[in-house]
């Protein structure tokens, strides 16, 4: 059984976190310091391929796979072939493999390998520098690996830091700090930080702004926005939501600021299968009150074809504010 994200994990200071989670300091110290262990003694695997990292400091529910998404778009812009490598959370094979989304399941590669499979070349491998040798057999020069900012066994060129930019109703991305499993941090910020090339802030809409005592955390690292785009594929209406990723609220949020009418919404843990019965539930209630059942696209892809025909899903995209000067800041780091 997953677990939900504390809604206290990511509010300032901690803010509504039990008294009880001090009891998780041992596990906490005992989790910085496998952390550290494997820093000193690791020996990285270095591949011919431009390695770019897109990673966060915090467990889930940054905006990396919107982001991903967008590096690879503008770089398929520029003629530079490059791929995306995953270690295939939720799925089955182990790899290497390069996914097919015509003959893959989500249960086999998981969901966010499939989703960006539909329109980039996407390879999963439990051990990244197996797949980072499968790819080097192809014509790609670049490869995009996702949630490796704390992985040790690949070299990378360079470290592309996302964080959640959202500190609308006293939330805050790190929380106090605190290191899992008392908080969200993989590990300290500072330590996140002195690996970190540029800093891209996740931002939930175009109206939101950006924190300045959140940018003066990042020092002198380039800091670009990115915006959550959504591309709604019919006009909003009634709806039954549902969401399985680390911060289903912001989904809930976000149907409500395009004029949805949410019925009702069920939020699940990140990546957690949604039974069939819920799904049977969701669409009849839907049904008698003629409105639709709706999710997010990373949930949509885990759905039998059958549930795909009945569920909608809500595609996003991610916009940064200053498109050409991340480009440019990145298109710096890769070699002549």
């Amino acid at each position: 059984m997953r677990l939900k994200t504390p809604d206290w994990w990511y509010k300032r200071g901690g803010k509504g976190a039990p008294l009880t989670r001090y009891a998780l300091a041992p596990l906490s110290w005992l989790w910085q310091g496998v952390t550290l262990f494997r820093q000193v003694t690791a020996k990285p695997y270095a591949s011919p391929l431009f390695v770019i990292s897109v990673g966060n400091a915090t467990l889930g529910g940054s905006g990396k796979t919107p982001v991903e998404r967008e590096i690879l778009r503008r770089l398929r812009k520029l003629d530079l072939n490059a791929a995306g490598l995953s270690r295939g959370y939720g799925g089955s094979l182990t790899g290497p493999v390069k996914v097919d989304p015509a003959t893959h399941t989500a249960s086999d590669v998981g969901d966010e390998p499939l989703m960006l499979a539909a329109d980039y070349d996407i390879y999963i491998a439990r051990h990244r520098p197996d797949g980072l040798r499968l790819i080097e057999n192809s014509d790609r020069q670049i490869v995009i690996t996702d949630d490796t900012h704390q992985n040790v066994k690949i070299h990378k060129n360079l470290h592309i830091l996302v964080v959640d930019g959202d500190t609308s109703d006293d939330a805050w991305p790190f929380g106090d700090g605190a290191v899992f499993p008392m908080g969200p941090m993989r590990e300290p910020m500072k330590d996140a930080l002195k690996r970190t090339d540029i800093v891209v802030l996740w931002l939930p809409n175009e109206q939101a702004p950006i924190d300045q005592k959140l940018l003066k955390c990042f020092g002198d690292l380039p800091v670009y926005a990115a915006r959550l785009i959504p591309m709604p594929k019919s006009p909003p209406g009634p709806v039954f939501a549902f969401a399985a990723i680390a911060k289903p609220w912001k989904f809930k949020t976000t149907l409500t600021e395009l004029g949805y009418n949410l019925l009702d919404f069920q939020p699940f843990a990140d990546h957690e299968p949604v039974s069939e019965a819920v799904l049977t539930i969701l669409c009849e209630k839907a049904e008698q009150r003629g409105a639709r059942v709706i999710t997010t696209e990373k949930d949509w892809v885990r759905l039998t074809p059958e549930w795909r025909a009945r569920i909608d899903y809500l595609p996003i995209t991610a916009r940064f504010d200053d498109q050409g000067g991340f480009m440019r800041t990145l298109t710096e780091h890769l070699p002549d």
